[in-house]
Formats: structure tokens, C-alpha cells, sequence
């Protein structure tokens, strides 16, 4: 195409029509003619002309030689290219090994006893001698009412039984000596056995102005104050044990099984402190709403630093169980939206496994679920899918 080109030129610049003619951009004949001097026309050969075919010329020999060195090339490095696409993980080889199986069950404590001191008589209360927020012991008075007749009725009590034994010991001295029988002496006897009586009843109810705490415990809330006026049964104040400290929770029907009275305990409270305590009682009847069992763990509490109502983590061991260590931040979801742990398998390719955390501790979280043994991916696990095959390395960067 470039001589067709150069032949055109030529002849339109000298003007040589007959050239043109005959040379009808296929005849080669015309070519010749022009070159050894058979046409007569004269030729004006422009130049610039001869350099603009020339650069044609070599820019489109450039432009072929570099379009099939670069197919050649891309030929040559695709299989190459395909070849190093593996993608690279970072891994780490585990083993499962015996670890506690533990139950983590969130709970509160609670007093041992709580109780509402209440009046055993009628009567005006006329002192109140123990302020709230108090640690008391057994039997310190928490209310005083007022005393009224009742000290009156204990001194007539008193001069009846002091009577009657007068006439009880008159009459032994008359049996004795015949002049009385011995049935008037049981008969006065069974008298001095009554007056004994309604002097302890006089008594009991002359004390009974005085409400004493029932046990050792802590005086929380002064429910009635001087002046009041209290029946038989209304309360005066609320006392709490709190040693022993008890700690509550549920077990679930499949937890239940695997929990005995006795067992040690470890609990942590929300205050920070952490305690030990013995499972003193689990409910043998399940709430009918939740489907779960109550549990009660005693702790001692002798300084009454534990409180009550505060939130608790107790962890029951129930044996030992295989289980598997591993980072925390290796845990991923699955395409079902389960939590798991990617692996590799034999021919390192991309596995997914299903696990359950049982505990965990500093240096990472104790899982179920994966083989014996198992390479882990730490690194890279969020960038392959499952059945992809990598290029593993270990954490120190060698490969596996």
C-alpha cells in the first residue's frame, strides 16, 4: 500500500497524466516505467512528500513488531501469573487437651434470713434504743413498750404463790400428826403449782414490752417509732442475717444433672470480690414458668463486707471435657450465620467448623468443636472463603 501511495504522489506532482491512467493502483508496469525514464513527462519529486511515506512506513513496521512481541509475552507469563494466585494465610497448629468443663450461671446475693420484729403485746412504744445500719447480737432490744399494769400483776402474782405455799406447808405439818388428810395436801399443792404459773405468766408478759433481735444480724429498718401504738403482730423493725452470705441462681434442665449439694464453688461478685462457698441447696421442683431449678450457695460473711442484692458469676466445674485454645479474634461467622473457626485441611484448603466456647481465660478462649488437631487460621481468615485453597505459613512466616 505504501508504493500505491508514493506512485500517486509522484504522479500527481509532475502533472504526468498518462501516468496515471495507465497506472490504475495495480499495474506494476507503470512502476518500472517511471523508474528507468520510459515515461517522457517530467517528475517533480516534493521532499516533504518522500519523508511523510517514509515515516508511515516505519511507524506501521513499529506498530507490527511491537502488537507480536506483546502477544507473545502475555502468552508466555499467563501461566506464570496463574500459577503464584494462591492467596497467603498466616496459621497455627492446635491440640485439644483436657480442660474443666465449667458452667457460668449469673445470680445475686441474698440475706440468709430476713425478719420483721414484731410486738407480742399491746402497748405505746417508749424507746427505740438501736439506730438502723447496726450489726446487733442476739437478743438486744429493738423497741421498748410501755410497762402499764403489768408490773402490778406480776406482784399479785407473787403474793398468791407466796399464800398458797404457807397454806401447803400448814397442812404437811397437820398431816403428819393426823389431823388433816393427804388428799387436802394434794390439793393444796396443785394451788401452789398455779400460783408458780401465773407468776411466770406475769412475768413473760411484763418482758414481752421488750422486742429483742432473734439472732445476730444487721438492724436495717426502724419500722415504728416512740409513740406509736403497737397491736399483738405489728412489726417494730427489720433485722437481716448476713452470715452466712447466700448466693442464688437457676439451672437449667440440662445443667441440673451435672450440680450436687456440697460441691465447691467460685463466685464472682460485681463489687470485685471474689468468694468461695458450698452449694447448700438446689430446688428438686422445677418454676413452673422459667423450667428452671433455684440453687443456693453459702459463703462466709463474719466481717459483713459482702452485701446483699449484688449481681454474681458462679462457676460450677463439672468435670473435664477436650477442648481446644485458641485467639479470640480468630472467631468468625459462617455462611448459616454460626459462630466458628476456619481451618485448613490436609491439602490446604479452606474448612469451616461450628464451635462452643466453655471458658476462657488471658491468653485466648477454650472452644469445642474442632479436630484433635488442627491448623487454624490467625491470619488472613476474613479474606478466603471455605474450599479455597492457600499458601499457609506459620506465625514466624516459614511455610507449613
Amino acid at each position: 500500500m505504501t508504493r500505491r501511495i508514493a506512485i500517486l504522489s509522484v504522479a500527481y506532482e509532475t502533472r504526468c497524466l498518462r501516468t496515471v491512467s495507465a497506472y490504475t493502483l495495480r499495474h506494476y508496469s507503470t512502476l518500472r516505467a517511471l523508474k528507468y525514464g520510459r515515461l517522457d513527462c517530467k517528475m517533480k519529486i516534493n521532499t516533504s512528500y518522500l519523508i511523510s511515506g517514509l515515516a508511515i512506513v516505519l511507524i506501521a513496521l513499529w506498530f507490527l513488531a511491537n502488537t507480536g512481541g506483546t502477544k507473545s509475552d502475555n502468552t508466555t507469563s499467563k501461566p506464570k501469573a496463574e500459577e503464584t494466585a494462591l492467596p497467603t494465610v498466616i496459621i497455627q497448629t492446635v491440640s485439644a487437651v483436657d480442660h474443666p468443663r465449667t458452667l457460668d450461671i449469673y445470680g445475686r446475693t441474698e440475706p440468709n434470713r430476713t425478719v420483721s420484729v414484731k410486738a407480742e403485746t399491746a402497748g405505746l412504744v417508749v424507746a427505740t434504743p438501736v439506730s438502723e445500719g447496726r450489726i446487733i447480737g442476739a437478743g438486744t432490744i429493738i423497741c421498748r413498750q410501755d410497762v402499764d399494769a403489768r408490773q402490778a400483776l406480776v406482784d399479785q402474782a407473787n403474793a398468791n404463790l407466796k399464800s398458797r405455799e404457807f397454806d401447803f406447808k400448814s397442812t404437811q405439818t397437820l398431816v403428819k400428826k393426823g389431823y388433816r388428810s393427804a388428799i387436802q395436801l394434794e390439793n393444796l399443792k396443785a394451788q401452789v403449782d398455779g400460783a408458780r404459773a401465773s407468776v411466770m405468766q406475769a412475768n413473760i408478759e411484763l418482758d414481752n414490752v421488750n422486742m429483742r433481735a432473734p439472732f445476730k444480724g444487721l438492724f436495717t429498718e426502724q419500722i415504728a417509732e416512740v409513740g406509736d401504738y403497737l397491736s399483738p403482730g405489728q412489726a417494730c423493725g427489720r433485722l437481716l442475717e448476713m452470715n452466712p452470705l447466700v448466693i442464688t441462681g437457676e439451672l437449667t434442665e440440662s445443667q441440673v444433672g451435672s450440680v450436687e449439694i456440697g460441691q465447691e464453688t467460685t463466685v464472682h461478685l460485681a463489687t470485685g470480690h471474689m468468694v468461695k462457698g458450698q452449694i447448700r441447696f438446689i430446688n428438686p421442683t422445677a418454676n413452673p414458668s422459667t423450667r428452671t431449678f433455684r440453687f443456693e450457695i453459702a459463703t462466709p460473711n463474719d466481717d459483713y463486707a459482702l452485701k446483699g442484692g449484688v449481681t454474681a458469676s458462679v462457676k460450677l466445674e463439672t468435670g473435664f471435657i477436650k477442648a481446644h485454645r485458641i485467639p479470640g479474634r480468630i472467631l468468625s461467622l459462617g455462611t448459616q450465620g454460626d459462630v466458628g473457626v476456619r481451618y485448613l485441611d490436609d491439602v490446604n484448603r479452606v474448612r469451616f467448623t461450628k464451635v462452643q466456647t466453655i471458658d476462657e481465660d488471658g491468653d485466648g478462649v477454650w472452644v469445642t468443636g474442632l479436630p484433635d488437631t488442627a491448623r487454624v487460621i490467625v491470619q488472613g481468615q476474613d479474606y478466603v472463603s471455605e474450599g479455597v485453597e492457600v499458601s499457609p505459613q506459620t506465625q514466624s512466616g516459614s511455610p507449613s
